[in-house]
């Protein structure tokens, strides 16, 4: 087993650092999937190192390589001018960024710093929503090649994490058969997205990072962004609600417009929006297996998201009527 120091010294120095003025090194909690660890060096300055698993972890399929997607995501954000770790250095089995000031959203925040984040927030999520990829999908490779349209890659995405789904005999609220033809009756609403646009994909509250060293509450970064692909900016909305209804954060959407983001709710948008809630609650039940988190764990990630994803399905039943799919 490669000691932890030592580690932290080879990267430091790939990075052009002097590996000795590494002063502490400590893990970093709330990750589910890679190793992160956190480096001070002597001089205060302080950096996030992070270590995928070991190539024979059981995973998802889309999960392949996912420090390539979370470096693209750290250079664009950069170029949009949106606070998030920046790029120190990457290796095949590591990634080493700066850290960004401040803890995690939590519930400390009073009503108007709400407010004025969530506003915030919106004009920074537009702001990514401007930079543009080669292509549609993740820039990873894990599932293959950039598609040239946005409805091969999302396809590919959503029928890859159903094979997972069947791989892994996880728990869904209806059978994985049921699911997929639920979602085939919405795809032409995909055809209307032509621009593959940076998506983050996993801006919950726990990947925003809340800064006071300034006194005001202010967001100090977006970060883990290993989840990011090209494509639908829309798709952003599901993690950014995470288990509840863009529509109702006002503050965020006002922020969005703002700063020149599209955000219309017709009906092939809302199409759009419950492929995407469909496609993360799918990722959130199936993982909790190759995780193995354990029975309690699995127990109320099935209570909590279980019903989301039906109601996604339903959706797209209650605005395609013609579609063939029972409600079971």
């Amino acid at each position: 087993m490669v000691d932890s120091w030592e580690r932290a010294r080879h990267v430091l120095e790939a990075a052009g650092l002097d590996p000795g003025h590494l002063a502490h090194l400590a893990p970093l909690t709330g990750g589910t999937y890679n190793t992160v660890e956190e480096l001070r060096l002597t001089d205060g300055t302080r950096y996030v190192l992070k270590i995928p698993p070991a190539a024979a972890t059981p995973g998802l399929r889309h999960e392949r390589r996912l420090l390539v997607s979370e470096a693209e995501f750290y250079r664009s954000a950069a170029h949009a001018e949106v606070p998030a770790p920046r790029l120190v250095t990457m290796g095949d089995d590591f990634l080493l960024m700066t850290a960004c000031p401040g803890t995690p959203w939590d519930g400390s925040l009073t009503g108007t710093e709400e407010t004025a984040l969530r506003t915030e927030l919106g004009r920074q999520t537009a702001r990514l929503h401007r930079v543009t990829g080669p292509g549609f999908g993740y820039p990873s490779g894990a599932l293959g090649p950039l598609a040239p349209d946005w409805r091969t890659a999302f396809t590919t995405m959503f029928d890859a994490v159903l094979d997972d789904a069947r791989r892994y005999r996880a728990w869904l609220p209806r059978p994985v058969d049921t699911v997929a033809r639920t979602a085939r009756s919405a795809y032409g609403a995909l055809d209307e997205v032509t621009v593959p646009c940076l998506v983050h994909f996993d801006l919950w509250r726990g990947n925003i990072m809340v800064d006071r060293t300034a006194g005001d509450a202010r967001i100090g970064g977006l970060i883990d962004g290993e989840r990011m692909f090209w494509g639908d900016p829309l798709a952003d909305f599901v993690s950014l609600a995470l288990l509840g209804d863009i529509e109702q954060d006002e503050a965020f959407l006002a922020g969005y417009r703002e700063a020149g983001g599209q955000a219309g709710f017709d009906v092939p948008a809302r199409l759009r929006l419950a492929l995407y809630r469909a496609y993360l609650y799918l990722i959130m039940l199936t993982e909790t297996i190759p995780r193995e988190v354990g029975e309690e764990q699995e127990r109320r990630v099935r209570d909590r998201v279980g019903p989301e994803l039906v109601a996604a399905l339903d959706e797209i039943d209650d605005l395609l009527p013609g579609s063939p799919q029972p409600r079971r």
